[in-house]
């Protein structure tokens, strides 16, 4: 079996005023990968990629080690798929809406499907146009899980939905790649949730991967260095990552906290999260 439920080299598309620019990262079995990035900075378009939704210039997309056109119909029946513009349409009902999904799907579970209808506290025989945008998020997350997929694709699934449920939707996607069998490729605005779930951290930015690290490693290692003007100036440039100003000097992002807390003793060494790393490196460079 593949280590990797998805694996991309040297991916390309251009459109016009932007381009996606040989991105290459792999999402291993039994993970949940963290997709990060400002507002266009080409998740939704990598997302759609994979899907076969849009056409690459070059570059190879292998799901459970098969080719993503060749073997689209396969591939997507083992994938569940959630948006942040959720698609079904309105005039339906969730159970209007699962004989749909089951002839869509061989794997549908409809027993499960309820199972989710019940835990997210969302009327069967109600509209969908009269759902809240959170109800209908929760809607597309218990069709995406109710046909038993190995792989699921989340564009902000967690989006609009109250911290309570954002924690109950989050054990939830825990649970699923318990078995090591199952992956999960989840792009996220809200970085707290990332860095409760995700085993690794892919970082995009302007079309280009900037690092696809674990998350940890970029926890543990990575810091934030505060200090004067003239204290930046005893500050080896080999050990910083980013730097910009602030008020009262400025602060630097180091790879290597540790050996930074050894350096420079009289400086400020802050942990790091995940979104403070984003925030430097899409920043201006002010060194």
């Amino acid at each position: 079996m593949e280590e990797n439920s998805i694996e991309i080299k040297h991916l390309t598309r251009k459109f016009p005023g932007f381009a996606l620019d040989d991105v290459s990262f792999s999402v291993p079995r039994g993970s949940i990968m963290g997709f990060v990035g400002e507002n266009g900075a080409g998740k939704t378009t990598t997302l759609k990629l994979i899907l076969n939704l849009i056409r690459r210039d070059s570059g190879d997309i292998k799901i459970f080690g098969m080719d993503n056109r060749k073997d689209e119909r396969k591939i997507k029946a083992d994938i569940g798929v959630v948006f942040e513009d959720v698609r079904f349409h309105d005039i339906l009902t969730p159970e209007e809406l699962a004989p749909i999904l089951a002839n869509l799907y061989p794997n549908w579970d409809n027993a499960l499907y309820d199972k989710y209808l019940r835990e997210f506290s969302l009327p069967k025989t109600k509209k969908i146009k009269e759902y809240s945008k959170g109800m209908r998020m929760k809607l597309s997350i218990a069709a995406a899980l109710a046909h038993r997929p190995k792989l699921l694709l989340l564009d902000e699934a967690t989006s609009g939905l109250d911290p309570m449920m954002r924690s109950e939707i989050l054990d939830i996607f825990l649970d699923f790649i318990q078995d090591e069998e199952h992956s999960i490729l989840f792009s996220s605005h809200i970085t707290s949730d990332l860095e409760k779930v995700a085993d690794y951290i892919t970082f995009l930015h302007e079309g280009k991967v900037v690092f696809s690290k674990s998350k940890d490693e970029l926890l543990y290692d990575y810091g934030i260095l505060k200090c004067s003007s003239a204290e930046a100036k005893q500050v080896d440039p080999a050990d910083v990552v980013r730097q910009r100003k602030t008020t009262f000097g400025c602060e630097m992002l180091v790879c290597d906290r540790r050996r930074a807390a050894a350096k420079y003793r009289n400086m400020v060494l802050d942990h790091t999260s995940i979104e403070d790393i984003m925030l430097f490196y899409a920043g201006r460079d002010e060194k």
